[in-house]
């Protein structure tokens, strides 16, 4: 299929446009056409991995700018398992939105004309699309300028759907979210002028001309802290909890998203070309991603709030990946790009239950809950669900990723590194964490007994298909992927093996 790479990156673009020239006379429709539009990206996506799997790599450039500035896009090995889940999750977050925003703002707006509620809805589908365009331009990337750009795309998509829709605190948290994602964006971009005088270019294929470079250190440095801020790993996870639990939670699997693809980066543009200049980091960056591990889980057991319990895991889910990656071993890093995928998985299945139960019920402290399931029995199902994904259960994907990952950090303990035991140890106990949060707020929300008010309320039951349904077809990747992980395996290893 010709410009088959521009169309996966254009039609959500086209879906915002269509959307927004029409804003007027879309109404309740909009949400169907970013459906629509994303689950046709994702067929795109498959059939290009089916041409990537034969081992035919697909590139298109199609933009020239002085000085070295293009708009080209590479699909392979690494890129395409990315680009499926992502868009697959674009797509289950765009049908599960459909009814969820237009609950929100008839709650939020209840004051309002009907016209206004409905212009309110039209507004979000036309910025939803956005995620997906930055996320497809980020991972497709093949220049260090067009990847600043669309994590530029990210961080104003993001502020202006928390800025458009609520109340005073999230438009302040939306001008926290701006902040950050700017100066790590900012971040970047300087990284990359250093790159640019170096070696007169701004492709990510000739950075290995900077091995042995004088000042390959200070650039690694400078990417590092940039991208780490988007990982939120302590001590840059401060903006997370608050920006991660305010958002529209219809949302949070993007923003899971957000977070997690900086680790895609870290491979693609410093690992790969840089292997050699990048060991020095690799300790000092495992032993980052315990702590945050560790911090990030005892901060997650300490929320009694819904939506920051979801928010808070983030941060120490996210360092799993980075923890496997820092061992800079095949299957570490294989085993980090498998979790990382296996995370947004499971982050979209607990986050976007969470949001079911805040739909229904109207609470987020989980000390007022209790006792759901008799009430809710798909959303409880659906919660344990998300538990087991989180915290790394058979049959599930990240049981198996976490199983690659951890050979990976254990092979480069045996191999050269007896520190790098202690840390793989320490990440294998952190996972009881994972488990003690996640399914002791189940324990709170769905079981023991229920809360008087809630029983007398007889709008409290499970919702409808359109937003359960694309949550368990979540579920049931993470399982086909965890009984069968050469899906993805095959298509990593030939990148990561050859370059390692």
């Amino acid at each position: 299929m010709p410009f088959v790479l521009l169309q996966i990156l254009v039609i959500p673009l086209l879906a915002t446009l269509v959307i927004f020239l029409g804003r007027k006379s879309w109404g309740y429709a909009a949400g169907w056409v970013v459906a629509l539009a994303m689950s046709y990206t994702t067929i795109l996506v498959l059939s290009v991995g089916f041409t990537v799997h034969r081992g035919e790599p697909l590139s298109e450039t199609y933009l020239l700018i002085e000085p070295g500035i293009h708009l080209g896009l590479l699909a392979d090995g690494l890129s395409v398992p990315t680009l499926a889940i992502v868009c697959f999750l674009s797509a289950v977050l765009a049908f599960y939105s459909i009814h969820y925003i237009a609950h929100r703002v008839e709650v939020l707006y209840a004051q309002e004309s009907a016209d206004v509620r409905r212009s309110y809805y039209v507004r979000f589908f036309y910025l939803f699309p956005l995620f997906p365009v930055g996320f497809i331009g980020t991972i497709l990337s093949t220049n260090l300028v067009s990847i600043y750009f669309f994590l530029e795309v990210l961080t104003l998509t993001l502020f202006f759907l928390m800025a458009s829709f609520g109340y005073r605190e999230r438009i302040k948290i939306a001008f926290v979210s701006l902040s950050w994602g700017i100066i790590g964006a900012l971040l970047f971009l300087v990284a990359a002028l250093m790159v640019y005088s170096q070696i007169q270019t701004l492709e990510i294929a000739a950075l290995g001309g900077l091995v042995g470079n004088p000042l390959v250190v200070g650039i690694i440095s400078v990417f590092l802290i940039s991208l780490i801020m988007k990982l939120a790993l302590f001590p840059f996870h401060v903006w997370m909890p608050s920006v991660h639990a305010e958002h529209p939670t219809c949302i949070a699997g993007l923003l899971a998203i957000y977070a997690n693809l900086a680790l895609y980066i870290i491979i693609r543009v410093l690992v790969l070309p840089l292997t050699t200049d990048f060991e020095p980091f690799s300790l000092p960056l495992m032993f980052l991603a315990l702590i945050t591990m560790v911090y990030g889980s005892l901060l997650t057991l300490a929320q009694t709030d819904i939506k920051r319990l979801a928010a808070c895991s983030t941060i120490s889910q996210i360092a799993y990946s980075v923890l496997g990656v820092g061992a800079l071993t095949v299957a570490g890093l294989e085993g980090g790009m498998f979790f990382f995928l296996s995370h947004i998985l499971g982050k979209t299945l607990f986050f976007s239950t969470a949001g079911i139960v805040v739909y229904v019920t109207g609470i987020r402290d989980m000390r007022q809950l209790g006792g759901l399931a008799q009430k809710m029995p798909i959303t409880a199902t659906l919660w344990i669900v998300g538990c087991m994904m989180l915290s790394g259960f058979p049959p599930f994907s990240s049981f198996t990723a976490e199983w690659i990952m951890f050979t990976g950090i254990f092979e480069r303990g045996l191999v050269n590194s007896p520190s790098a035991i202690a840390l793989g140890i320490g990440g294998l106990l952190a996972i009881l964490l994972t488990v003690s949060y996640s399914f002791g707020a189940a324990k709170k929300i769905f079981f023991g007994p229920l809360n008087p008010e809630l029983q007398a309320n007889e709008t409290i039951r499970d919702p409808g298909w359109l937003m359960t349904a694309p949550l368990f077809a979540v579920a049931i990747i993470s399982m086909v992927l965890g009984l069968y992980p050469q899906i993805i395996m095959d298509f990593l290893h030939t990148v990561l093996n050859v370059h390692l």
